[in-house]
């Protein structure tokens, strides 16, 4: 069974990768010939222009469409970001399905290769999800279309679906568009690396331990976590269906950050809640965004670091040019230190695997490529318990490293009592947290998005427990942005002489074994902002506030130019 079923997969990766590359060579000259004029200044405007230019009938959707068609091509040819080509088809949905009077009228929206699709796989990498095509429409599709939106590609992700890498058997490899010896980030890879590179504008990925926020961070773009029930969720295929201690959420991810505002204010006024019964009938609030974009002084707390890892020299520079940039402005900023992301970094970690892996795992063909980071935390688990323990000890009494042998000490499966009583510390801890957040008065807070910038690939089997920065706001639920600040500088953000990886914990090992400045630079380095549950029209207004003040001082982002 094991050998017929290794051949089997290996077919069926064959089979959608053929699949694949005959549809790129089938499409029309015009997707592969090179950008006209007409072309670069259509990929030059906003998405809210273009609306506009559709609702004019100054520009054809499919214009649209095949000017950003051509880039995604030669973004794929980079990267290798594109799992399932809908180009013939999303001329069709242009030309005769969506609503082309809606607020997105004519917008090509990339997705997740996760989102369901009539008539394509949603495979998530895994060989046996193939060759089942949806009967219908997801509602985050059915909702695209009717706001005028036109689908046009899915993208490359981890089979597992918990990795800042996007890898698999049936795909391949996904690539960093400013190194392709890095990854573009995970679980949303694929999308950050095609909205980086200019294919996209608007994407839409998911999110449950920084899966779009840490690929925008890698591969320079915008990202909103939004908490939960304020985005669709039904019509997705996932890893770990089921899994709701640490729930996934759909958010969006654009090239610029007034188009990722323009979108997601315009997703919500189309009420999701009316196609996804998990979405709260909560409207777009005009008033809290005005409040926020005008407000003359605003209180930032920054949070250098989480005690766990701190952020490298790359990272601590974006944050303090952030922060420095808001003081300029004359905000009142100021440093914080939170309650113990230590504790939500093991809670979230233990809640998130506490069926020990079973369920990802379960989608598994014999042979199939695992995610090195995954398949770490799984071989751990599955370890006898006496041998877990006896390593526990040795880390803490012998290593001395009490971080994280606290962090290995459970590492195993749990019982329905354990997984309640790991549930109960959560709601504590966030309480703990909301009561922290009323003392301190913040009207945001901002941290690095991750320890480092984007790994090598390869990287995560080191770094897999390295997610504390963004992994903390999943355990809250809070809405958190990501913003691109700037770019390694090998000059600038190389570590000091001094340092020694042997005096760090075991986490701080994993992030650091791969921090090189010289090999780095280049990649892009963003910052994170953070604001409470259910506040995505404060945080995207603290944002355009902060790229504003970043702007004043010379220090805004360069997003990579359509070539």
């Amino acid at each position: 069974m094991g050998l017929l079923e290794y051949r089997q997969h290996q077919v069926d990766c064959q089979r959608k990768q053929s699949e694949r590359a005959s549809k790129i060579a089938a499409l029309p000259r015009t997707y592969l010939s090179p950008l006209s004029l007409k072309e670069r200044t259509i990929l030059g405007k906003s998405i809210q222009d273009l609306v506009q230019d559709v609702h004019k009938r100054v520009t054809s959707p499919v214009d649209i469409l095949r000017a950003y068609g051509k880039v995604t091509i030669k973004a794929h040819e980079k990267t290798n970001c594109a799992t399932e080509i809908l180009f013939p088809e999303a001329e069709d949905w242009a030309l005769n399905e969506v609503n082309l009077k809606g607020p997105l009228a004519g917008i090509p929206v990339s997705l997740k290769d996760s989102i369901q699709v009539k008539g394509f796989d949603s495979s998530v990498g895994y060989s046996r999800n193939t060759g089942k095509p949806a009967a219908e429409d997801g509602a985050m599709v059915k909702l695209l279309k009717d706001a005028g939106a036109v689908p046009f590609v899915k993208t490359n992700l981890p089979t597992t679906l918990l990795s800042f890498e996007s890898t698999n058997d049936v795909w391949g490899q996904c690539k960093n568009p400013h190194n392709d010896k890095y990854s573009p980030g995970g679980s949303t890879g694929g999308e950050a690396a095609l909205l980086a590179f200019g294919g996209s504008r608007i994407g839409i990925g998911s999110d449950v331990a920084g899966s779009v926020r840490a690929p925008a961070h890698f591969s320079g773009c915008y990202s909103l976590r939004c908490s939960t029930g304020r985005w669709p969720k039904v019509g997705m295929n996932t890893s770990m269906s089921g899994q709701e201690a640490i729930p996934s959420v759909f958010s969006p991810m654009a090239r610029t950050l007034n188009d990722l505002t323009y979108f997601t204010r315009s997703f919500i006024q189309m009420q999701p809640w009316k196609y996804d019964y998990t979405v709260h009938p909560l409207a777009w609030r005009d008033d809290i965004e005005a409040e926020f974009q005008d407000k003359e002084k605003l209180r930032i707390g920054i949070m250098r670091t989480d005690h766990v890892v701190d952020p490298s020299p790359a990272c601590a520079r974006a944050l303090s040019l952030a922060a420095s940039a808001l003081a300029a402005e004359g905000h009142e900023v100021f440093d914080v230190t939170p309650p113990s992301p230590y504790e939500a970094l093991r809670l979230a970690s233990q809640l998130l695997l506490s069926d020990g892996g079973a369920t990802f795992m379960s989608h598994f063909r014999t042979g199939e490529w695992n995610d090195l980071g995954a398949a770490q935390m799984v071989l751990y688990m599955r370890l006898p318990r006496f041998i877990k323990y006896a390593h526990y000890l040795w880390v803490k009494h012998v290593q001395g490293d009490a971080l994280w042998a606290g962090l290995l000490r459970d590492w195993h499966p749990k019982s329905a009592h354990e997984y309640w009583q790991l549930a109960g510390q959560r709601e504590a801890y966030k309480q703990r947290f909301y009561a922290w957040w009323d003392e301190t008065d913040m009207d945001v807070m901002l941290t690095p998005p991750n320890a480092t910038p984007a790994v090598p690939h390869g990287g995560m089997r080191d770094a897999v427990s390295s997610c504390g920065y963004t992994f903390l706001f999943n355990l809250l639920d809070y809405t958190a942005g990501i913003l691109p600040v700037t770019h390694v500088d090998p000059a600038l953000d190389a570590l000091p002489a001094t340092f020694s990886l042997k005096t760090l914990n075991g986490v701080a090992r994993g992030a650091y074994k791969h921090y090189d400045a010289a090999k780095m630079a280049g990649l892009p380095v963003a910052v994170q902002v953070v604001g409470r549950r259910l506040e995505e029209e404060k945080v995207l207004a603290v944002m355009e506030r902060l790229e504003d003040a970043l702007d004043e001082q010379g220090d805004r982002y360069e997003l990579l130019e359509v070539d």
